[in-house]
């Protein structure tokens, strides 16, 4: 495996670590690694650096949706050309070419189920290759980026048996 590739996995579970930490987690040099990174980053290896955060510990009221979107792909581009212009509004979060009964997933926030049947219908919806769409809503996240969003609560009482 090479050093830009060993970067990338420690780095995929905590971006937060310093060239010269990585230096020292992988037997290189904090100057390798440096120039490793800016190089990821200049190729769109690397294509920026996200914070996890339970917005459910700090009262943000909002919602995520999922939306199945069924599309006809475009002469001579596929899905690529819809696929940039819905991921082009700012309430798109995230967008996938998916295999089966449908052909992209749209990830969206917004501040009310209302507010992302608005987005469906006025945005989303007329678009001309959109053939349908189905919403689904996002309850409650466990786990997000292969992190539990919960910690684990252990039950500290003592076992009694009769």
């Amino acid at each position: 495996m090479t050093l830009k590739e060993r970067i990338l996995r420690i780095i995929d579970s905590n971006a937060k670590l310093s060239a010269s930490e990585l230096a020292i987690m992988l037997g290189s040099t904090e100057e390798e690694v440096g120039t490793a990174i800016a190089e990821m980053e200049a190729d769109n290896t690397i294509c920026g650096y996200l914070t996890l955060i339970n917005w459910e510990k700090i009262e943000q009221d909002y919602v995520t949706a999922l939306i199945e979107v069924k599309v006809t792909p475009q002469r001579g581009q596929g899905f690529d050309t819809i696929a940039e212009r819905i991921y082009k509004f700012d309430e798109v979060e995230a967008v996938y070419l998916m295999s089966g009964g449908f052909d992209l997933t749209v990830v969206i926030k917004g501040k009310s189920m209302r507010d992302v049947a608005g987005f469906v219908s006025a945005k989303l919806a007329p678009m001309e290759a959109i053939l349908s769409t189905a919403t689904h809503f996002v309850l409650k996240k466990y786990k997000e980026h292969g992190i539990a969003m919960e910690s684990e609560e252990t039950d500290e009482r003592m076992l009694v048996s009769p």
